[in-house]
């Protein structure tokens, strides 16, 4: 029973920093807090029970004993800024010091803002960013909140946020909380151990201290027919992607030529479409044209079966743009093309019936706001275009907004944050009554109590539809309908979602029985927790003991190293870190930090995290770096270094096109830093794409002997992190070098200013202007020769020549 004080009132919780009379007092958010107090804790609790109430008071205890700050991470912006809402209001600390981090906020600010915060909500990706640039500090946080966890999966920011947590707090305490944690229990435990969390607290509908606080909501069904010029379009459609999935069977990767295939199929079928692009086979891009075409083809009948034939006018009508478009794709253009697929459009064009389930919705509306005097309904749908659609339709009979996500496409306007959170503010004070939502309305935002939750479609996941039913049924008798098409992919979600959300309640029931059988295996699992970092932290060359190859394949094996020359110097500028008699001292060893115990730094651009490399950089004690954003190169080692970073196949990319080719982006290396380097990351470098080899091989002999550009292999991202390790350590502490974004500050010689005056001229590079130079003798010589002098130069044609005369010799119109 929930306890109330002595006139019958609910009673509230009593704390020194909460509000007082401001939290009713229930005995399970108090049951599952005490076990969240004292363990690493993952709290499984229905949407719209209060686990953020859970949270606030493992917050509040931890601060007044422990003190220190606090964190609390969300996915989203808006649910990020409700929390900070919901705790200003509830924790008696001065609003200032309770601080939001999302990108919206200057990394600047939030380094001088973290300092003096108390309690810290932000979305993951700013956090990691500001923990990979060493803008701020975990040390003095005593209590992190990863909500919505079951995201923590992969490479989520938050598995790596967790594993600095623990590496650098020196008192952590976490707390995970979601209503769906995941599918299974073995999806349970990678959350729990990416999250260093060794409890697991469920508390179901089911149990009593909760049931007093919910209200059963039973979901309808909905069966709709399709009219029969709907179901002409979809066949149309389906008739196309068999004719197309038979001639990726003639290729030999399709079984089925069925328009239904699973995404599976779909995806084993790009599998092995991408294994003959690789092996250079020219099946692998004809296939993989076609394979593009069906994903389009499959996008449309899936608007059509199952959103609305608006919704499938607006995605032809982007496809024809595309298809117009300079550089547009095959699969676009024969897709357009198609007398199927245009005689599909026409009739989409000319449908001007209602569609069923707007007549549906409309219907269902009215008795919920009309007939049985409810107040507020909430409508989900898969897709931004019915969102906006159904909005239009639904306003011509009820106060209608939609309420979608901040990306903008073509002929979709997304919705900022301040607009997102102006629409929940309006629904909550009941300024109007139907909230048309995409999925941004999910995952735990705090959406008034409903009478009616509206499926437009059958969610096919398990965890986004218990957080969508979520939403009614708190405190009154709720009401949730599916929408659903007969024999189209919505029959087919529907009994996903059915099977999905069986298995996650039968995963929950048995999570809550296995308390002591999932405490062992997090506890083998998260033994090692202390130690995090505690491993190799220093940077190393290749584990084989081999150094990378300048412009070739890495080597491998270590034999004959002590007799390679000059290896030995290099052996005896790193710090002794190993007995004398150990046999591995013979090999290359590597940079402790430096004598004064001050890290080495190393600045990334901010584009470069998209790799791991500068996170894993950030995890070593002997490594800062530093996250800006670099006018030239990916990384900068010292104040005459810069590495710009390829993959194999960006690589060979810039060489045949791209805005930018990998020659101006060195050209530009040079100009700022005398020591250029670029490193081709991953292995086939000369089965890239259907380039000559030996075109490749010039490219790397210009970038080293015309560029002065050193060029380094790597087998993939591990071994690049220990190169650049590596160099910014030889640099700063053997050469006693700083480092330096704008690069080295010395004088050029004459020969390379004058080589630097000519190579800007119309931008011919360095290799063409030391040619001019040498034909003609002075930058003066070069200025006044006629074109076809100028042709007289090596690798100067009449194009280049009229491009100097060009420059040189026009006016000057400023």
């Amino acid at each position: 029973m929930a306890a109330t004080d002595e006139d019958g009132e609910p009673a509230s919780i009593d704390h020194p920093l909460l509000e007082p009379d401001f939290l009713e007092r229930r005995l399970y958010q108090l049951k599952l807090a005490g076990t969240a107090a004292n363990h690493h804790t993952l709290v499984c609790l229905p949407t719209g029970l209060g686990k953020t109430t859970v949270s606030l008071l493992v917050t509040a205890r931890r601060l007044e004993e422990v003190g220190g700050k606090s964190l609390m991470l969300a996915p989203t912006k808006p649910l990020v800024q409700q929390h900070a809402d919901f705790y200003r209001e509830a924790l008696q600390i001065p609003d200032e010091e309770i601080v939001v981090f999302t990108g919206d906020v200057s990394p600047d600010d939030r380094a001088a803002t973290w300092e003096q915060a108390t309690v810290v909500m932000a979305t993951p990706q700013v956090i990691e960013n500001d923990l990979v640039g060493s803008r701020i500090s975990l040390a003095d946080v005593t209590h992190v909140t990863f909500d919505e966890c079951h995201r923590a999966t992969g490479d989520y920011a938050y598995n790596y946020i967790a594993e600095r947590y623990h590496a650098d707090a020196r008192n952590p305490l976490v707390t995970g909380m979601s209503a769906s944690p995941g599918g299974d229990e073995e999806a349970i435990l990678e959350v729990c151990e990416n999250l260093g969390i060794d409890e697991v607290e469920v508390m179901t509908e089911e149990d009593a201290d909760v049931d007093e606080f919910t209200h059963e909501t039973e979901v309808e069904w909905e069966r709709i027919d399709l009219p029969d010029d709907v179901l002409e379009i979809r066949d149309a459609l389906n008739e196309v992607i068999t004719e197309r999935l038979e001639k990726l069977k003639e290729l030999g990767v399709a079984s089925s030529t069925q328009p239904d295939q699973s995404q599976k199929d779909l995806n084993r079928m790009r599998a092995e479409l991408q294994e003959l692009i690789n092996n250079d086979q020219s099946e692998g891009f004809e296939g993989m044209s076609i394979h593009a075409e069906v994903m389009k083809l499959r996008q449309a009948v899936t608007l059509v079966e199952t959103q609305s034939v608006e919704a499938v006018r607006r995605y032809f009508d982007r496809q024809r743009n595309q298809a117009r478009s300079s550089g547009a794709s095959k699969a676009s253009q024969r897709l357009v093309s198609d007398p199927r697929v245009r005689e599909a459009m026409r009739k989409a064009e000319s449908f001007d019936e209602i569609h069923p389930k707007y007549r549906k919705t409309r219907m269902l509306l009215a008795e919920t706001l009309g007939l049985e005097g409810g107040e507020r309904v909430i409508v989900f749908t898969e897709s931004r275009d019915t969102a906006e659609a159904l909005t239009d339709f639904l306003s011509d009979s009820f106060d209608a907004k939609r309420f979608v996500g901040q990306g903008d496409r073509e002929g979709s306007d997304g919705m900022t944050q301040t607009e997102q959170q102006d629409v929940l503010d309006e629904f909550r004070a009941g300024e109007f009554e139907v909230l048309v939502s995409t999925s941004v309305a999910e995952e735990g935002l705090d959406v008034p109590e409903v009478d009616l939750v509206l499926f437009y479609e059958p969610v096919p996941t398990a965890i986004r539809s218990i957080q969508r039913k979520g939403r009614t049924g708190r405190q009154s008798e709720g009401r949730v309908v599916v929408l659903m098409a007969e024999d189209t992919r919505d029959e087919a979600y529907f009994w996903i979602s059915r099977r999905r959300e069986k298995e996650m309640e039968s995963e929950l029931r048995e999570l809550k029985g296995m308390a002591d059988e999932l405490a062992e295996e997090l506890d083998d699992s998260q033994q090692s927790l202390a130690d995090f970092g505690d491993g190799e932290r220093t940077a190393k060359v290749n584990d084989d003991g081999g150094d990378p190859d300048a412009v070739g394949d890495s080597s491998s094996g270590s034999e004959g190293v002590a007799d390679r020359p000059g290896l030995q110097e290099f052996a005896a500028d790193a710090a002794d870190s190993s007995d004398d008699d150990d046999p591995a001292d013979d090999e290359v060893e590597t940079h402790e930090p430096h004598a004064e115990g001050e890290a080495v730094a190393v600045v990334a651009d901010q584009r470069e995290m998209d790799a791991n490399i500068a996170r894993d950089l950030s995890r070593r004690e002997e490594v800062e770096v530093r996250l800006e954003t670099l006018d030239v190169g990916d990384y900068v080692l010292s104040d005459r270094v810069v590495v710009e970073r390829k993959s194999v196949a960006d690589f060979v990319d810039s060489l045949v096109g791209g805005d930018r080719s990998v020659f101006e982006q060195v050209g530009a290396m040079a100009r700022h830093y005398s020591r250029p380097i670029v490193i081709v990351e991953g292995e086939g470098l000369y089965e890239q794409r259907n380039v000559n080899p030996n075109a490749i091989r010039g490219a790397l002999s210009s970038l080293a002997v015309d560029f002065g550009a050193s060029v380094l292999r790597t087998g993939g991202e591990d071994e690049t992190t220990e190169l650049l390790a590596v160099i910014a350590g030889r640099e700063q502490d053997v050469s006693d070098r700083e480092v330096s974004v704008h690069g080295e500050k010395q004088s050029k010689t004459l020969s390379e200013q004058q080589e630097y005056v000519v190579a800007s001229i119309a931008e011919i590079g360095p290799v063409t202007a030391r040619s001019l130079l040498e034909e003609f003798g002075t930058v003066e010589g070069v200025m006044i020769a006629t074109e076809d002098e100028l042709q007289a130069a090596d690798g100067v044609g009449q194009v280049t020549a009229e491009r100097i005369r060009e420059v040189v010799g026009n006016d000057y119109a400023g």
